[in-house]
């Protein structure tokens, strides 16, 4: 005769190990869905990496490194959370806001300290080179640093692109604001018309900001701050007065535009005086010794053909 609660506690037991199965089976599916899940996103996000272009072909081609090992090293570290701040800024002045992150950026300058060293240290294993051991530490500690001196050099370089094309751009929107229309209509027609360059991309920068809520004078000092320039801070500000007491843009925009172009006459010929004392001292030691040659040099050989 079989037991009443033998038979019950067997029919429990089946029931848990029915929960137990169901449980671990829901668990491993979903397990393998959200792999399938993260696989696809990590893929993403590396064609991601590959689809985003650089104006440095080194960064294009170590990015998919430095970004998936060294990035998540740097990320949300508080160390670096003053460097981030002053690495941003330096990016967006170098026009490199959509190449790199700050974090990118620091995990860039930790991956080049073993990158430079190993490419030398193949180049020696292939033959191509012979370089000494110093050289190669030597490499490294240069990785650190060259992306500063990079993006250093990139600021320099967009900052005179704007100061030489600030006149022209000048000039269109005092003649736009002449023609009648309003400021930020001048600037957009400027934006859609003119050739592209950084200040006409800062400018396109400044519309989206006040599309999207931004006051006029918060956008121009926003700009002002991107740039990082003297005489662009100096234009943002007399703008912004010029806004706020109600004065003709237009004809503020002509006097800064002929002021722009007296500083960079003045700023030709100071660069001019400063080129002839620098050509001063290459003609002192290479042409004078050439001319004093020329000039001696037969008497010399007289005088000795003479004894």
């Amino acid at each position: 005769m079989v037991n009443v609660s033998d038979f019950a506690a067997e029919s429990k037991l089946v029931e848990y190990a029915a929960y137990l199965a169901v449980f671990l089976a829901t668990y491993i599916v979903a397990r393998m869905l959200l792999s399938e899940e993260e696989k696809n996103a990590a893929q993403e996000n590396l064609a991601d990496l590959r689809n985003r272009k650089s104006s440095s072909k080194l960064v294009q081609i170590t990015r998919p490194f430095f970004t998936q090992y060294v990035v998540p090293m740097v990320r949300g570290k508080k160390y670096w959370d003053s460097r981030r701040i002053e690495y941003r800024r330096r990016l967006i002045t170098a026009g490199l806001r959509e190449d790199l992150t700050p974090d990118e950026f620091i995990a860039y300058k930790f991956f080049l300290i073993a990158f430079f060293p190993i490419v030398g240290l193949i180049l020696n294993a292939g033959g191509f080179t012979d370089l000494a051991w110093y050289t190669i530490i030597g490499a490294g500690l240069a990785g650190f640093f060259y992306p500063d001196f990079w993006v250093k050099g990139l600021i320099t370089r967009r900052q005179k692109q704007i100061l030489k094309s600030m006149p022209f751009v000048v000039d269109l929107l005092s003649l736009s604001t002449e023609a009648g229309l309003d400021f930020i209509g001048a600037i957009q027609k400027v934006v859609d018309k003119a050739a592209s360059s950084p200040l006409i991309d800062e400018l396109g920068q400044m519309l989206r900001e006040i599309k999207v809520g931004s006051s006029r004078s918060d956008a121009l000092r926003e700009m002002s701050n991107r740039i990082g320039m003297t005489e662009v801070n100096s234009f943002v500000a007399i703008l912004i007065s010029a806004d706020q007491m109600g004065a003709s843009i237009g004809k503020i925009l002509r006097q800064q535009s002929d002021q722009i172009r007296s500083e960079r006459l003045l700023r030709a010929e100071k660069e001019g005086a400063k080129a002839a004392s620098k050509v001063l001292l290459p003609s002192v030691m290479f042409l004078l010794p050439a001319v004093l040659l020329m000039v001696a040099g037969p008497f010399v050989l007289a005088f000795f053909k003479g004894n």
